[in-house]
């Protein structure tokens, strides 16, 4: 059993899809374009925002307006990244289940701080967490594991003894290389050209109580 549950945020602890959407068919609107639906952008939520202006957009980090695409995109988000993001359906008993047993849970995600930080005190989790690290908390976000030992050093804990959940790719090869047993949340934001079972998790979970049995 692990001593420490850590969690990616976005797909994996906190639904916040809707909201990222939303900031996204707002900047297309800016552009003269349709809105996309919510279950056509779902899929890259987990990718930030070099995936959200790639399928608004179809732009990558090597064009020239990728960078102020960006900042517009952050800019819009920082209006609307409170509106609704809600705990994925059971997570509210599996944090609840991880408090009763004495153990710790906490939060590494690659959103920036300025985000992460008042999103997780909006939904009442900053003083319930044990630690909460941000990709831009360290030189490196995820998929190295800078961020992931970090994570560690602020707990006083090892590696081996964290149990890290993540719906990315980058999720499962950072908390690997930490040396973290990793979990693989098939209800997070995977789209179809994913190959999780080639990511090399331990574990999977289909839906957030699952995680209870691992923890027990």
């Amino acid at each position: 059993m692990a001593d420490v549950i850590l969690f990616d945020l976005d797909g994996t602890l906190v639904d916040t899809a809707p909201d990222l959407a939303y900031a996204l068919n707002l900047q297309r609107e800016r552009h003269g374009l349709p809105a996309l639906p919510l279950d056509d952008i779902r899929p890259f939520a987990s990718h930030g925002s070099r995936g959200l202006l790639h399928k608004g957009f179809g732009i990558t980090m090597e064009d020239p307006e990728f960078d102020a695409m960006r900042v517009e995109y952050l800019a819009l988000y920082d209006e609307v990244f409170a509106r609704s993001p809600v705990l994925f359906s059971g997570m509210a008993e599996v944090l609840a289940h991880i408090e009763n047993q004495g153990l710790q849970w906490g939060v590494v995600t690659n959103k920036p701080r300025r985000f992460t930080e008042p999103m997780m005190q909006v939904m009442g989790l900053s003083s319930r967490a044990a630690c909460v690290v941000s990709g831009d908390d360290a030189a490196r976000a995820k998929p190295y594991p800078d961020t992931l030992l970090l994570a560690c050093e602020q707990m006083t804990v090892k590696p081996q003894q964290c149990l890290y959940i993540g719906d990315a790719e980058r999720d499962i090869e950072a908390g690997r290389t930490a040396g973290m047993k990793t979990v693989l949340a098939m209800y997070g934001y995977l789209d179809e050209q994913d190959q999780p079972e080639q990511w090399g998790a331990d574990a999977t979970i289909d839906k957030p109580l699952d995680l209870i049995a691992l923890i027990n």
